[in-house]
């Protein structure tokens, strides 16, 4: 990790939820105001998006598994906590906040966020009932103690064909976070 206040790399966890087509727009945005973006894309995240979409948007390898990079045999997640400065994970599932909570390695995003030491910026897309479930939010609260910056999902029409809360963020309310967190 860059040891400047400055941001000028920024790890992107893709995870398997049907907002993953979103964060290739905001790899495109981040790469367009001068941010390396290196992604790594959960095998669930994969099922949304692939990974020559984000190569084209960012210029940059796309890392899927913790046995990928360069530093191989210590791992694509050790690879990418060394190089960036931040970490984003848009979007995040029930699935990853469990096991970031808990400490588990058991994906790319969350071998990465285990071995990274900077900044992290967690943006969950669910169904509304996965995002209030009791699980959930105990998870919800223990990245927050542990020192998460968690960019809470916005209410409004999920891909369930519901109305309610677990909208991913608004990425243009997530790229000015994230620029913001760049420039301080």
């Amino acid at each position: 990790m860059s040891t400047s206040l400055s941001v000028k790399s920024i790890c992107l966890g893709v995870t398997g939820g049907v907002a993953a087509y979103k964060a290739a727009h905001l790899a495109s945005r981040l790469t367009q105001k001068g941010i390396e973006v290196h992604v790594a894309l959960t095998k669930a995240g994969s099922n949304f998006i692939g990974s020559p979409t984000f190569l084209a948007l960012t210029g940059n390898p796309v890392t899927e598994s913790v046995f990928e990079g360069v530093r191989a045999p210590y791992g694509g997640h050790i690879e990418l906590a060394s190089r960036c400065d931040l970490l984003a994970i848009v979007p995040a599932t029930a699935d990853f906040l469990a096991s970031a909570a808990h400490g588990k390695a058991d994906c790319i995003a969350s071998a990465t966020y285990l071995a990274f030491q900077g900044p992290v910026y967690i943006a969950p897309a669910m169904n509304s009932a996965m995002w209030s479930h009791p699980a959930t939010q105990r998870n919800v609260q223990t990245l927050k103690q542990d020192g998460t910056h968690l960019l809470e999902p916005d209410n409004g029409w999920l891909s369930c064909r519901q109305t309610g809360t677990g909208r991913l963020k608004d990425i243009d309310d997530i790229l000015e976070i994230l620029i913001q967190a760049a420039n301080s």
